[in-house]
């Protein structure tokens, strides 16, 4: 523990290995199926088929009370979608966040598919957000603070003047879905007072996830409860990765 933090051992982060990989394979499964006239509800149930197959749990069901298997957000939606019988069209962006729980410990991670032939915009915002994270998974070296993998994210999207979401963030990651320390996409100049800023050190495991909108990073969220949106109804982009901080460097544990 360190001020409130979880460092796990090196069996733990073995056991959060096996759980993020599951993860990696659904999601793969998923990404495939995404095609015009491919409902939402289809690619849940391939979620839930395929994490049963892996003697997964699905991690998402329930949690919160959230009704299905995995969030489904598409276009203007950020996170946090409930899959529907609403048919994906030629040039959506979906959004597939999805975890599981193995051997009690979580995996979780997200990315943004093309359905068909999407927009230059709309395929640069996908990139740009894909490459932030990579540069925010980079900064994930012991004695670096939280704030150096915002400041990492933020550097690279902001040339292009695109939105950070800022209401919500990545997280710790262990037994528990969404544990301490909070993760913002953003450097301190954008924090609130007070925000924490621990340094890392080896066995911290973080859920690193960009939410970036192609116009203004507010955000609101539907009636449903769940669905969150882009207030200016402009794409949005997610990508997401389970990584544990190690004396050797950054673990990306949610890809081969």
């Amino acid at each position: 523990m360190a001020g409130g933090i979880e460092i796990k051992t090196q069996d733990e982060i073995a056991y959060m290995r096996e759980a993020s990989l599951i993860v990696y394979e659904v999601l793969e499964a998923m990404a495939t199926a995404v095609a015009p006239g491919v409902t939402l509800e289809e690619l849940d149930a391939i979620a839930e088929r395929e994490t049963v197959k892996r003697g997964a749990i699905c991690a998402f069901k329930g949690l919160y009370g959230f009704p299905k298997a995995v969030c489904i957000s598409v276009n203007e939606q950020v996170v946090h979608g409930i899959p529907t019988r609403r048919k994906l069209v030629e040039g959506d962006l979906v959004k597939l966040d999805y975890g599981v729980i193995k051997h009690g410990f979580y995996g979780d991670s997200a990315r943004t598919v093309h359905v068909g032939k999407v927009s230059p915009e709309a395929a640069r915002l996908v990139e740009e957000t894909r490459l932030a994270l990579e540069k925010g998974i980079a900064a994930m070296v012991p004695g670096n603070r939280i704030s150096d993998i915002g400041t990492a994210i933020e550097g690279h999207v902001a040339p292009f003047g695109y939105g950070i979401v800022r209401d919500y963030v990545g997280h710790g990651i262990g037994k528990k879905l969404h544990e301490d320390p909070q993760v913002p996409n953003y450097g301190p100049a954008l924090w609130s007072r007070g925000q924490p800023n621990p340094r890392l050190r080896p066995g911290m495991v973080l859920a690193i996830e960009p939410m970036i909108n192609l116009g203004t990073h507010e955000v609101e969220t539907l009636p449903d409860g769940w669905t969150v949106v882009t207030r200016d109804g402009k794409l949005s982009c997610h990508w997401e990765h389970t990584i544990a901080v190690t004396d050797d460097g950054p673990k990306v544990l949610s890809r081969p």
